[in-house]
């Protein structure tokens, strides 16, 4: 009986978060920025949190304020945001693809795909909430961890040649930095 009341709240436990913040447009520096006011309205907001072990990863999305019912794909990216919503540079990938480079995004499903990126794609409820979770068993490099997390116009795509794209680049969040992570660039 101890142990498990001693156990319960370690159960209960929410990972803090590791980016939070609410949307806006650009101001330099911004933690959390919108680009179309329409779908991401003014107060909404998102959290990201990232438990992560050695050999694995799992990530958590909880975003609020959206529009109702809609589909919204969401994934970690290299750079950090910025006033161009292509400042994020392209979606994190544990293995990259060899074929991608600035400007050329991955759209090879054996590269752009679930398994291999952090894809947190959801539907807002009738409240404008959503929610994913995905884990991975592979850790972040930390030579070139992701930066941010992208919200996009759509739920992700997986056919050959336009895998791993889900529409326009509606908000980004920044994440903080988090202990394990260096947070001075690179994009991978």
């Amino acid at each position: 009986m101890r142990l498990l009341a001693f156990a319960a709240p370690m159960l209960l436990t929410v990972p803090a978060p590791v980016a939070e913040g609410t949307f806006q447009p650009w101001r330099d520096g911004s933690a959390a920025v919108t680009y179309d006011q329409a779908v991401v309205p003014a107060g909404a907001r998102a959290r990201l949190a990232v438990e992560q072990t050695p050999a694995a990863v799992r990530v958590t999305l909880l975003a609020t304020g959206l529009r109702p019912g809609h589909p919204y794909g969401a994934h970690l990216h290299t750079g950090r945001c910025g006033a161009d919503p292509a400042d994020a540079g392209p979606h994190y990938q544990h293995r990259p693809d060899p074929a991608a480079g600035p400007g050329k995004p991955s759209v090879d499903p054996a590269y752009a795909n679930p398994r291999n990126e952090i894809w947190l794609d959801f539907i807002t409820d009738r409240n404008g909430v959503g929610r994913a979770t995905t884990a991975q068993s592979w850790a972040f490099d930390e030579s070139r961890p992701p930066l941010s997390l992208v919200l996009h116009a759509e739920h992700t795509h997986t056919a050959p040649g336009e895998a791993g794209t889900a529409g326009a680049r509606l908000a980004c969040l920044t994440r903080d930095a988090a202990p394990g992570y260096r947070h001075d660039g690179g994009r991978g």
